[in-house]
């Protein structure tokens, strides 16, 4: 099948708001980018939904607000508004995602086992974000401290750890000096979430 530039103009300008809300979510979550075929795809259904609120809101202005179906605010506006309806409509489609909104009601529903996090790794920081925790790094280290950062994926990006503690045998070595120390996600082979911050070792 051959497009003229035209045909092809007029799909990137209908598709245009759908990317725009897909890149947003993207920008805002930590899924994630699917393939171009999938991204295409997810583009067309935002773009669907776009364009039933932004038919609405035209309802709106021309019945409601008496503004005239042919009026230069209207035709000018037309992409302006779906632009501007996009980048709303990315906002709580993030917030859903980023909170287990909607797998929450699924899964008490018992619809679904599942999360909307990215994964598995995600889900259990989400799940306890107000906890000190225990670094087992690679060589038998183990490093305890407050997560001020963690990375979405446990093979890359770092861990940002404040008041960490070296943890050595049955001793607890402050890092003293240290405001925080960066430690890389592939040097970690498994995390302990803790409930309360343990009391210090007597001597």
């Amino acid at each position: 099948m051959n497009w003229t530039s035209s045909e092809v103009v007029g799909i990137l300008l209908f598709l245009l708001p759908g990317f725009v809300t897909a890149s947003i979510f993207y920008w805002l979550t930590s899924h994630p980018k699917p393939s171009v075929f999938e991204r295409v795809i997810q583009a067309l259904i935002f773009t669907v939904i776009g364009r039933v609120i932004t038919d609405i809101l035209k309802e709106f202005l021309t019945n409601i607000c008496a503004i005239n179906e042919d009026s230069l605010l209207i035709k000018n506006g037309a992409y302006v508004l779906a632009v501007v309806v996009a980048v709303v409509l990315a906002l709580p489609f993030a917030y859903i995602s980023n909170n287990d909104a909607m797998h929450r009601i699924l899964r008490y529903f018992r619809i679904t086992k599942e999360t909307a996090y990215p994964s598995e790794w995600y889900s259990a920081f989400s799940r306890h974000p107000d906890c000190y925790v225990v670094l087992h790094l690679k060589g038998q280290r183990r490093l305890y401290g407050w997560p001020e950062e963690w990375p979405s994926r446990p093979d890359e990006g770092h861990f940002r750890i404040a008041e960490g503690e070296w943890l050595v045998e049955n001793e607890r070595i402050p890092a003293e000096g240290v405001t925080a120390i960066l430690i890389p996600a592939d040097e970690v082979e498994m995390v302990e979430f803790l409930n309360n911050k343990p009391e210090k070792t007597k001597e």
